[in-house]
């Protein structure tokens, strides 16, 4: 219809169709449980503008994103007030992505989310591996009297997949008895050449990565709920992907920016080079 040319709405180099696309790229805008500072919801659509102001070549892998294959779907249109019912939308959209041969990559976004993502993988992959990267433990039976709450996320997760099937990495906040319980099961990744042992024992085997965005030390990401000193540089963090290359990524999210908490935009520019990180180590 139109000679002129328009800016995509979607994230920079994305398929135009996902028929032969490897990757789907979804928004999840989704804060319900937020115990601190909310906004998360917000996250998916800057992260998608911010792209738009960054390369799409990753000197870190050497790929670029014009060469991998992924579409962006845009963004769950959510009910609010019903946490129930979105994690029910989560976990179908993330069926839907693998009835088709495709792979999910959920963009949040709060950790609860990633729950029903990660339940969907684990009755397609029963023996799927988790590698959860965040700030925080999220082993909490409940938060304020919610068994549903991004606290509690990845005990949700370790209980259905075992914990002999998670590794969490970038862990520096939580209370005592969810330390002593990474402690009893060896979940704690302590350093890249660790985390480099961990995964040539699960060599081959199907790999989530679910990633919470504050695993970024606060003067690299403050935007996020609830940030937490002591975090990992950009480069640490890629410490951490580039051994992750050689890996069965098969599906993954990133969570937990809240953007409008950084008025300069940084912290969305880190997100969307953080993404565009995951898509280039995931990608074959």
């Amino acid at each position: 219809m139109f000679r002129t040319p328009f800016i995509s709405k979607n994230w920079m180099a994305s398929d135009e169709t996902p028929n032969n696309s490897e990757w789907i790229m979804i928004g999840v805008p989704f804060d319900g449980t937020c115990s601190f500072r909310p906004g998360t919801r917000f996250a998916p659509e800057q992260i998608r503008v911010a792209s738009r102001g960054i390369e799409t070549y990753s000197p870190y892998f050497n790929k670029d994103l014009d060469d991998i294959s992924f579409y962006d779907a845009g963004e769950l249109d959510l009910p609010f007030g019903n946490t129930q019912r979105v994690l029910d939308m989560v976990y179908d959209v993330t069926r839907e992505v693998l009835v088709a041969g495709k792979k999910y990559f959920g963009i949040g976004g709060e950790h609860l989310v990633s729950y029903p993502a990660i339940k969907a993988y684990y009755e397609k992959y029963p023996d799927l591996y988790v590698v959860h990267f965040d700030a925080h433990t999220d082993l909490r039976d409940e938060y304020l009297g919610e068994a549903l709450s991004h606290s509690t996320v990845i005990k949700k997760v370790a209980d259905l997949i075992g914990f002999d099937n998670l590794s969490q990495v970038g862990i520096r906040s939580g209370e005592s008895y969810e330390f002593e319980l990474m402690k009893k099961h060896n979940t704690l990744v302590k350093s890249a050449e660790d985390f480099r042992d961990i995964l040539s024992g699960i060599k081959g085997r199907p790999v989530f990565i679910t990633l919470d965005l504050d695993v970024l030390d606060p003067s690299v990401l403050p935007g996020t709920g609830t940030p937490e000193v002591g975090g990992f540089s950009f480069s640490e963090l890629m410490s951490y992907f580039k051994v992750l290359a050689d890996s069965n990524i098969v599906g993954m999210d990133m969570l937990e920016l809240s953007p409008f908490l950084d008025t300069s935009a940084n912290s969305t520019v880190a997100a969307a080079k953080v993404a565009r990180e995951m898509l280039c180590v995931a990608s074959r």
